[in-house]
C-alpha cells in the first residue's frame, strides 16, 4: 500500500512538473482569440430516417412521425391519406449542425441525427432530404446520407447487452451549404479579436505584441485592447487583411489565468491550475467506517413437541476510524500545495472536501468550480 502511494504520489508530481505555470514558451494568437466575424453558426432541421430494419417508430405511439411519412409521400405524388401506414421502417428525427465560417456554397458539414419517436436503433438508416435553417429562419443547407451509428444493442431471452446510443448519429460530410454567410472580414474598418478566456492581462500583452510587430513592419501601432475580452486592430491602408491576419495568428503571448480550482465530485477529479495560493492552515483528516452485519440466529424446538421455530435477531456492529493526523499547510504556488494535500495521504473525495473547507476559511486564494 505505501509502495502504490509513493507511485501515485510521485506521478502527481511529474504532472505538476509540467502544469502550465512551469511552461515558459508562449501561446499564439490564433489559439487564445478568434476573429469575430468568423463565427460558427448552428443549424437545425427536421427529417425522417428510412431503411430501418424493424426498428423505427411505432406510428401509434408517434403519431407525428406517421404525418410526416404521409405528407411526404403525398409530395412525391403517392396518395396516402385513406390508407393506414403501419411501418416500422422509419424514424422521426432531428438533425444538427455547426456551419463554419467563411463556408462557400456547394461545400459540404458533418451533420448530427437523434431520434424524437420511440425508436430503438438507426443503425441502417438513411437521412431522406432534410432542410437545415439557422436562427433566422433561412435555409443554409441541406442534409441527405446514410447515418453512422457507433453503438449497438444486442438481446436474447435471458440477456441484455447494450454497448453506447444506438439512438444517435451522424453523417460524415452528409449536408450541402446552399447559402453562404457575409464575408466581411472587418466590423466598422477594423478587425477585432474575442479572447477564448476573458482576461485583461491577456488582452493588454496581446496588443502590445501586435503593435511592436506593427511598428516593425508599418511603422505604427494598430491594436488596441477595448476591453478583458475584445482587442482591436486597425489595418493599415492599402493592406491586404487576410495576409494581415495570418501574421497576427502566428505572433506568440504569454498568456494568463486566474487561480482556479475545478473539482468534480462525481468522479473525483480534481484539476489545480497554476498561481493556486493557501494562506498558512492547519488541516486534520480523518474518516470514520462503519459496519453493520446482520447474523440471525434460528431456535428450531425438539421433536414432537408444541413449540415453534424463533428467529433470534443478532447484529454486528464496528467502528473504524482512519487517518486523523493533522497538518500544516502553506504554499504559494501549485507544487507546495499538491505536496501538502499528498502529504496527509487522502484519496481525491478526501481532498475534494479539504479544498471545500479550505475555501470556507478563506485561505484558498483561487476559485473553487465544483462540477
Amino acid at each position: 500500500m505505501r509502495r502504490l502511494r509513493a507511485i501515485a504520489a510521485g506521478l502527481f508530481a511529474a504532472l505538476v512538473a509540467f502544469a502550465p505555470g512551469h511552461a515558459t514558451a508562449g501561446s499564439r494568437i490564433k489559439d487564445i482569440a478568434s476573429l469575430q466575424a468568423a463565427r460558427d453558426n448552428q443549424l437545425i432541421g427536421y427529417g425522417l430516417v428510412v431503411g430501418l430494419q424493424g426498428t423505427g417508430d411505432s406510428l401509434r405511439n408517434s403519431p407525428f412521425t406517421g404525418q410526416s411519412l404521409q405528407a411526404m409521400l403525398e409530395n412525391l405524388g403517392v396518395a396516402t391519406r385513406a390508407q393506414a401506414v403501419r411501418s416500422k421502417n422509419i424514424a422521426a428525427v432531428m438533425v444538427t449542425a455547426t456551419l463554419p465560417p467563411f463556408a462557400s456554397g456547394g461545400s459540404r458539414i458533418d451533420v448530427e441525427v437523434a431520434s424524437l419517436g420511440d425508436a430503438t436503433s438507426l443503425r441502417g438508416g438513411q437521412l431522406v432530404m432534410t432542410s437545415l435553417s439557422a436562427a433566422d429562419g433561412e435555409i443554409y443547407a441541406v442534409a441527405q446520407g446514410s447515418l453512422v451509428v457507433s453503438g449497438f444493442n444486442a438481446q436474447g431471452q435471458g440477456a441484455t447487452l447494450n454497448q453506447g446510443t444506438t439512438t444517435a448519429g451522424r453523417v460524415p460530410e452528409g449536408a450541402i451549404v446552399e447559402r453562404e454567410l457575409p464575408k466581411d472580414l472587418e466590423s466598422d474598418g477594423q478587425l477585432v479579436l474575442q479572447l477564448h478566456n476573458p482576461d485583461f492581462t491577456t488582452a493588454v500583452r496581446v496588443a502590445d505584441r501586435i503593435n511592436a510587430f506593427a511598428r516593425q513592419r508599418y511603422g505604427t501601432p494598430l491594436a488596441r485592447a477595448k476591453n478583458s475580452t475584445v482587442v482591436t486592430v486597425r489595418p493599415p491602408h492599402g493592406s491586404h487583411l487576410t495576409r494581415l491576419m495570418a501574421n497576427i495568428e502566428d505572433l506568440t503571448v504569454d498568456t494568463e489565468t486566474p487561480a482556479k480550482v475545478v473539482v468534480n465530485e462525481r468522479t473525483g477529479t480534481i484539476v489545480i491550475g497554476a498561481n493556486v495560493q493557501i494562506s498558512k492552515v492547519a488541516v486534520s483528516y480523518g474518516t470514520l467506517t462503519v459496519q453493520v452485519q446482520e447474523n440471525p440466529q434460528v431456535s428450531q424446538p425438539a421433536p414432537f413437541s408444541d413449540g415453534a421455530t424463533v428467529v433470534t435477531p443478532q447484529t454486528d456492529i464496528a467502528a473504524q476510524t482512519e487517518g486523523g493526523r493533522v497538518a500544516i499547510m502553506q504554499g504559494p504556488d501549485l507544487r507546495t500545495l499538491v505536496a501538502g494535500l499528498n502529504r496527509i495521504g487522502v484519496k481525491p473525495d478526501g481532498i475534494i472536501a479539504i479544498l471545500q473547507a479550505i475555501k470556507s476559511a478563506g485561505a484558498l486564494h483561487a476559485k473553487l468550480v465544483v462540477q
